[in-house]
């Protein structure tokens, strides 16, 4: 049943907390059991979780939509940050997804890394990883994660890039799927009036939670 439920979710679809719980429906009115899932999923697994700031979110996500053709036309980009402030795209709102996973990241084993930490110290995170799941590596060994972790090298592999994914459903002449990996480059899409209503918005869906983040380094 658990497989199942992970299944329904897509591959490497980024389940919100609500959605997984959601899933098991299929146990309605049978208590006992929805809690028994629950309490084995968390034995059994780790999660490692990690957020990006909101604004370089919304812009990746643009051009995904453009390039992953499973997606309806995404319009303009004025429109598609409209839609993306309230959660009228796939997986939902950003907002939820942050705030539930950071919220259980306090009473369940996962993880909540930030990108941006990422990108400034990436061995620094790949310590934490370590340290999470109690293991220990080579210094040498760790420095290889690194240098093959990092954004350039994983945009030059296709084990990672997605390029061996038919043009039907990723269109790679439109744009890559791992575009530039920078933290802050919201800057070169968003205009001075977006970022305004953006900032506005973002604050009244974020207020008394304790996330935060680097809208850039």
């Amino acid at each position: 049943v658990l497989a199942k439920l992970l299944c329904d979710q897509g591959v490497g679809a980024p389940i919100a907390v609500s959605a997984f719980y959601a899933g098991m429906s299929i146990l309605q009115g049978k208590d006992d059991i929805f809690l028994d899932l629950k309490q084995k999923f968390w034995n059994t697994y780790m999660v490692v979780y990690v957020a990006h700031n909101a604004k370089d979110v919304a812009v990746s996500y643009y051009h995904f939509y453009h390039m992953a053709k499973v997606h309806p036309e995404p319009g303009t980009w004025d429109s598609f940050l409209e839609k993306f402030m309230v959660g009228e795209v796939s997986y939902g709102s950003w907002y939820q997804h942050m705030q539930e996973w950071w919220e259980l990241s306090r009473t369940h084993p996962v993880l909540y890394l930030f990108y941006e930490d990422m990108k400034e110290n990436p061995k620094r995170e790949i310590q934490k990883i370590l340290e999470f799941v109690g293991r220990s590596l080579p210094e040498e060994t760790v420095d290889f994660m690194v240098q093959h972790t990092s954004f350039k090298e994983m945009k030059k592999n296709p084990m990672t890039n997605y390029t061996t994914v038919p043009w039907e459903f990723m269109d790679h002449s439109i744009s890559p799927f791992m575009r530039k990996g920078m933290a802050g480059d919201w800057k070169t899409t968003f205009t001075v009036a977006q970022n305004e209503r953006f900032d506005a918005d973002y604050a009244e869906k974020v207020a008394g939670c304790s996330l935060s983040f680097r809208s850039e380094l």
